[in-house]
């Protein structure tokens, strides 16, 4: 055996070139010299393949006539232009395409608002961009745009918690000092009546319901009042109400200016406000249908005894019932056949009555307290505007001039266009040009790029 090399034998012999020759000792061969352009074919195949490169295009299998034009991506045209002023530096990621400072907003319009990508969110934004460019920083500058993005802060459904940490009304001292008042209305007709005029005490969780022959005007509502609760009971510090039409009018606030009391109304939308009219509402619904469902015209005759059942629960706020809060003693549910007790004497029955309401103004400080911890597990803090900056108003419960006017059709969007903001801090609620008066979880604030 004959073996050929292109180099001249090496005669200095190493300790590992002694493991090659006792593999080969079995072996009987000669290396011999010889020159690399004799030695062709060792030498072939002993070097590395660079072939040259091939300059020619690739023909086309298709006519010319079937093109109607080369598809050409202005961004890429247009980033490669502006490379040659901002060259790429040397920590690109190889595969991808650096972007200059110039064109990475287009970039992100071009990825982030085309039908193709449907304004997704800052991830999937990100996932697309970095399939093909890169630039320092690209979390950030994607973060920022997605929230300055316009379509997508009127567009997506927001999951947030609800802004505005809960603002309790103040605690009243004693009963019907502080009242709530609301309407249930389209009622069948019942002996003429159609609407019940509701009045909750705030303290006692006492009620009066009123029947009424139609929704009254602001001057009906206020003499009904005065005709079935203020003179019983004297005329309250405060009235809470929602935005109706009877409770913003002048009348309303002039007939109650003059009484020296005050008139609260809800925030817009927010009929948390007026919570306890609006539960007590609910209570009277199922009391009226568990007696009226089958003769629904008779509803008026059962409400005298849905009111008395009402102030005869127990509450869990005052651990009494409002009766017991209101007169200091809780009536027969039935005729008592028992003996008649003496009359006790007046102061007694004064200090019997202080007793029950210190009881039931302590329990309602824990109940408010527990409430507001309660809710505000669920609550995001209120933030703080300055004047002139812009939010994103709810149109959840605005009427808009629009085919679809439901609030939960997909094609609704969830706030229309910024408000400038006209308050320093919004609790409960900020004032903005549309409308007059609006709670803080009804906006979002706007952020610019």
């Amino acid at each position: 055996m004959v073996l050929y090399r292109a180099r001249h034998t090496q005669t200095v012999n190493h300790m590992h070139r002694h493991a090659v020759g006792s593999f080969f000792s079995h072996l009987i061969f000669q290396i011999t010299y010889q020159p690399g352009h004799k030695n062709t074919k060792a030498d072939a195949l002993s070097r590395v393949y660079s072939p040259e490169p091939d300059t020619n295009e690739p023909d086309s299998i298709l006519p010319p006539s079937v093109f109607l034009a080369p598809i050409l991506w202005q961004i890429d045209e247009e980033i490669r232009a502006a490379t040659l002023e901002e060259p790429a530096p040397p920590e690109v990621p190889t595969g991808l395409i650096y972007v200059p400072t110039s064109q990475r907003l287009p970039l992100l319009e071009s990825a982030h608002t085309s039908p193709g990508s449907g304004h997704p969110g800052s991830r999937r934004t990100l996932s697309l961009i970095q399939q093909k460019y890169w630039w320092p920083n690209m979390v950030r500058d994607v973060t920022r745009y997605i929230l300055g993005c316009s379509v997508c802060a009127v567009t997506t459904t927001p999951r947030q918690l609800p802004v505005g940490k809960l603002q309790p009304l103040p605690i009243p001292r004693r009963p019907w000092t502080h009242l709530g008042v609301d309407f249930a209305t389209d009622l069948p007709p019942s002996r003429g009546y159609t609407t019940i005029l509701v009045v909750v005490d705030r303290f006692s969780k006492s009620c009066k319901l009123i029947p009424l022959k139609g929704l009254p005007t602001a001057f009906e509502t206020a003499e009904a009042l005065f005709t079935n609760v203020f003179r019983n009971y004297g005329t309250p510090e405060d009235i809470v109400s929602d935005r109706g039409p009877q409770f913003i009018s002048r009348v309303w606030r002039a007939f109650f200016q003059l009484l020296g009391t005050s008139v609260s109304l809800s925030s817009g939308y927010h009929p948390q406000t007026n919570g306890q009219t609006e539960r007590k509402i609910q209570e009277i619904s199922r009391y009226l249908r568990t007696y009226c469902s089958q003769h629904q015209d008779t509803w008026s005759q059962y409400l005298p005894w849905a009111e008395y059942a009402q102030n005869s629960l127990r509450q869990t706020t005052t651990g009494l019932t409002p009766f017991q809060c209101v007169l200091g003693y809780q009536p027969p549910l039935f005729p008592w056949s028992g003996e008649v007790s003496e009359v006790p004497a007046v102061d007694h029955w004064f200090q019997e009555s202080e007793r029950v309401w210190d009881s039931a103004h302590i329990h309602l400080q824990r109940a408010v307290r527990r409430h507001t911890e309660t809710a505000n597990r669920r609550r995001s803090p209120n933030p703080v505007y300055l004047p002139g900056d812009k939010v994103w108003l709810s149109t959840r419960d605005i009427r808009l001039r629009l085919p679809c006017k439901k609030a939960e059709s997909p094609l609704h969007r969830a706030v229309p266009h910024p408000f400038p903001d006209k308050s320093r801090h919004l609790p409960p609620g900020p004032t903005t040009t549309l409308p007059d008066f609006t709670h803080v979880s009804r906006l979002t604030v706007k952020t610019s790029h």
